[in-house]
């Protein structure tokens, strides 16, 4: 299990020390690369050597995997009768019921039902209320109008702050070592 590490900020760094430490850096991050790289050649080269193995295998199983359905489809009425799998010297076979879903009936499409729904059932119908994120975020910059006689306006800020709402911006650090070319 890893451990939790706390990073403590170093101070008092030097221009020449913050050298150094790139220097480190992409050297460790060229090698780091450098043996992905080599591991993802190695797995490609196995790939490819046991691709027919591996071909013949899963064709295998496919059959298989069809044989065994045919067979449980087949004598479903006497081997599912009480348990939905059967215990077999191999392993297991079964059946799984999966989550009831909703389907439309043939000639219908979501569209009709909605509008059947609305009719029929209308304590089945959900309307959703959400802030628009994306439209305060566009607009952040602008002036709220609160109406057709306003021709001043509010910054949309502090609209925003009287709703509880305000706009922020992480910052966070990085580390781009030049990427060059390893012989």
């Amino acid at each position: 299990m890893a451990t939790r590490q706390k990073k403590t900020l170093i101070q008092g760094i030097t221009a020449e020390q913050a050298n150094d430490a790139f220097a480190n850096y992409a050297k460790a991050d060229a090698q780091i690369n450098k043996i992905n790289a080599d591991i993802e050649l190695q797995c490609a080269k196995i790939r490819e050597k046991r691709a027919d193995e591996l071909t013949r295998l899963s064709d295998e199983r496919e059959k298989a995997f069809d044989t065994l359905q045919a067979y449980a489809v087949e004598n479903q009425a006497e081997l599912f009768t009480k348990k939905k799998s059967l215990d077999m010297t191999h392993g297991t076979i079964g059946f799984r019921t999966g989550a009831p879903k909703l389907k439309t009936l043939k000639g219908f499409t979501w569209a009709s039902a909605l509008n059947l729904v609305k009719e029929f059932l209308p304590s089945f119908i959900r309307t959703t209320e959400e802030i628009a994120k994306d439209k305060l975020l566009a607009d952040r910059d602008s002036k709220y109008y609160e109406g057709p006689d306003d021709t001043v306006g509010v910054p949309m800020a502090e609209q925003m702050a009287k709703c509880g709402i305000m706009v922020t911006q992480d910052e966070t650090f990085f580390v781009e070592p030049k990427k060059e070319e390893v012989a």
